[in-house]
């Protein structure tokens, strides 16, 4: 592959993430992701409930056919069973994690607090703080330190010795100087969104995966194998602690968003079951009101509504397991992998070509 021309931006090689949303995304985001899950269950619920009431009064559906109707209720408890058995499923497997001998109990204790004494020693504090959302927050602020600092040590204009880092070149020293302040603005904006999601557990969570430590991650093991040698002492040390500092805010976020899907995973089977035995018991109700030979138990003014309303909790259970499979496929989907490897970057994109022979320069 050729290398990219000298005078390319790289503003190109920054990361998409800062994108500015318009409103039919912030929307679909709202819906997807950023949205309580029991409001976003409760608002298909009445757009299922409006759907049907629309059909009817257009004259598109009708409630009078006994054998039709209790056709549907008898298809409906069978599907409400299925999402039962599908919730208990996936109860099981949760749970599975959690069956591990005194032995494994103990290594993954271990593993932990050593883990968090690597974080108190990076971060300089004495002890890493209990709380994920902080913890992601301490991370980010070191971030943003070791992006300043390799800043300064790069560009000429802080005082950095020009002998030195004029050896990289222009182009090399402007890339890493725009790399440096692209990664500390982006730090210091996720720091300061972390700040405010301290009572909002997903909050931090999406803030933490908005934020795109892969790409970053990927630069700066570039920078560090291709300009390492040319970087004065202050710059090779300050890159070296970005490297581990976003080495371990990916490690975090991956096992906080692991430990978030369990808890969601959990909530859902929870609400999943609760709202069940209603759909159920409604799917019920639909069968009894054809009951009677003489046809439906209620005036035929009413029927179609009462039978709308039972229909909207018997999908109840259905439109709970939307909201949440959106936000869990989109928070699994936007972290996939883990590290420099990332497929929803184009391959030719970047500020580096895959030849080990071909630079900027």
């Amino acid at each position: 592959m050729a290398a990219p021309e000298a005078n390319e931006t790289v503003e190109s090689y920054r990361s998409d993430t800062d994108q500015q949303p318009n409103s039919l995304m912030r929307v679909r985001e709202w819906l997807v992701v950023e949205g309580d899950r029991l409001a976003v269950a409760a608002l298909i619920s009445v757009g299922v409930f409006v759907l049907f009431v629309g059909l009817y009064e257009v004259g598109l559906i009708s409630f009078t056919n006994a054998n039709s109707v209790t056709r549907v209720a008898s298809g409906m408890i069978a599907g409400t069973f299925s999402l039962v058995t599908l919730v208990v499923s996936i109860n099981q497997l949760i749970l599975s994690q959690e069956f591990v001998s005194a032995a494994s109990a103990h290594d993954q204790l271990e593993d932990v607090l050593s883990f968090r004494d690597e974080i108190a020693e990076t971060a300089a504090v004495p002890a890493a703080p209990a709380s994920p959302t902080r913890l992601l927050e301490l991370l980010a602020e070191s971030i943003h330190g070791s992006a300043v600092a390799l800043s300064e040590a790069v560009d000429p204009e802080s005082g950095a010795d020009e002998t030195q880092a004029g050896g990289q070149g222009d182009v090399s020293r402007r890339l890493i100087t725009q790399f440096a302040t692209d990664t500390s603005e982006s730090s210091q904006r996720m720091d300061e969104t972390l700040e405010r999601s301290q009572l909002d557990t997903f909050g931090a969570l999406s803030a933490a995966i908005e934020y795109d430590a892969p790409w970053q991650l990927y630069v700066a093991r570039q920078i560090r194998g291709r300009y390492g040698d040319s970087l004065p002492a202050e710059g090779s040390d300050a890159l070296d602690s970005l490297i581990n500092d976003l080495v371990l805010f990916s490690t975090v976020r991956e096992h906080f968003k692991t430990t978030y899907l369990q808890r969601e995973l959990t909530r859902f089977s929870q609400l999943t079951i609760l709202t069940g035995v209603p759909a159920i018991i409604s799917s019920l109700l639909i069968g009894f009101l054809y009951a009677d030979i003489t046809g439906a138990n209620v005036t035929i003014a009413v029927l179609p509504y009462i039978v709308c309303v039972l229909i909207t909790i018997v999908l109840s259970p259905l439109a709970l397991l939307a909201s949440y499979i959106l936000r869990t496929a989109a928070v699994t989907r936007r972290t996939a992998s883990v590290g420099p490897m990332m497929p929803q970057k184009d391959p030719d994109e970047g500020p580096f070509a895959d030849s080990d022979t071909d630079t900027l320069e």
